[in-house]
């Protein structure tokens, strides 16, 4: 299992003299525009759309700008459809509409930005040289870290200098939103099978902003048997299939994934091994477990199981079994 992150790439709409997000507004008149999608993808297109509640813009001359070129022009032209540039780019449009007044502009900075969420269980164990990393299970502590990557000119802002707001399926979350706090932590619900956490961080003169959402889904603890070898020790690179030979005497290893505290020596979680459905005494200093010894001249097949359960949390348990020959 790799380790994955999500990327996530936005467009933030940067209005001079006024910022919404979902909407521009011109400086002197109710003139709004529509982004449709709201949150384009670099390079995605994009549909701009005036809409006036004053004045009817179908009678009206509108013409449209990008990056100072003139491009379009015509009676009733309220909509515009442009693609979105490179993460890192702008693009200046501006939709000039032409009423009995005056000619009234309005500015649209198309900036893509790239926001990075990554997250990880805080109390989920994976065992040694695992290369990917630890998911969340029932009632796990989740922690969600932004990285925006918002340009200032030519300079890069650093996330520490940032606002973040922060969403938990869809509620605001006042006590961990604010100036600096780029993480969030919160534990998953076991009745939930996912999260959505959402953050918009900004800049602190509201120039600039980025929003990012992640669904965060919920993992079972399951566990993996491994040989560990007297002289090699854990043979991490291959789990034990059904079937398994025992040759001589063989010590099986359990690697309860996901499963929580994130260290399995502290007395929090019970080890119980069977053999054929009898309960077998597992080594006290080391019960993840189970020695083994093939009895010379004879062979078969046994069934071995193992269940895990957390004392303190109810949905916190796994069982594994596998079948042996001997």
């Amino acid at each position: 299992m790799k380790l994955r992150f999500l990327l996530l790439s936005f467009i933030t709409l940067i209005i001079l003299g006024t910022f919404l997000p979902l909407k521009v507004r011109a400086t002197s008149i109710d003139i709004f525009v529509n982004i449709t999608p709201e949150n384009p993808d670099p390079g995605e297109n994009v549909n701009i759309t005036l809409k006036s509640y004053v004045n009817n813009l179908d009678i009206v001359l509108i013409s449209w700008s990008v990056n100072g070129k003139k491009v379009s022009s015509g009676i009733g032209q309220k909509s515009f459809s442009i693609t979105a540039p490179r993460a890192g780019e702008e693009t200046n449009v501006i939709a000039t509409t032409s009423l009995p007044d005056g000619a009234v502009d309005t500015k649209i900075i198309i900036k893509p930005l790239v926001m990075v969420l990554l997250y990880q269980a805080m109390d989920s164990y994976i065992p040694p040289f695992y290369k990917g990393k630890a998911l969340p299970s029932p009632d796990s502590k989740v922690k969600i870290v932004a990285l925006p990557e918002i340009k200032s000119g030519s300079n890069l802002v650093d996330p520490k200098n940032m606002t973040y707001f922060w969403k938990k399926d869809y509620n605001n979350n006042q006590d961990d939103s604010g100036y600096g706090k780029n993480s969030f932590t919160y534990i998953n619900d076991y009745l939930e099978n996912s999260n959505n956490i959402e953050v918009t961080a900004g800049t602190t003169d509201q120039k600039y902003s980025s929003t990012g959402s992640i669904n965060v889904g919920m993992t079972e603890p399951k566990i993996i048997f491994y040989k560990n070898d007297a002289k090699l020790g854990t043979i991490w690179e291959q789990a034990l299939s059904d079937g398994y030979k025992i040759i001589g005497d063989e010590i099986i290893e359990a690697a309860p994934y996901f499963i929580s505290p994130n260290d399995i020596r502290i007395p929090t979680l019970t080890w119980d091994w069977f053999i054929n459905d009898e309960t077998v005494n597992a080594p006290i200093y080391r019960k993840n477990t189970l020695p083994l010894k093939a009895q010379a001249g004879t062979s078969g097949t046994s069934k071995i199981r193992l269940e895990i359960n957390n004392k303190y949390k109810i949905f916190e348990n796994t069982v594994k079994e596998i079948n042996v020959s001997f």
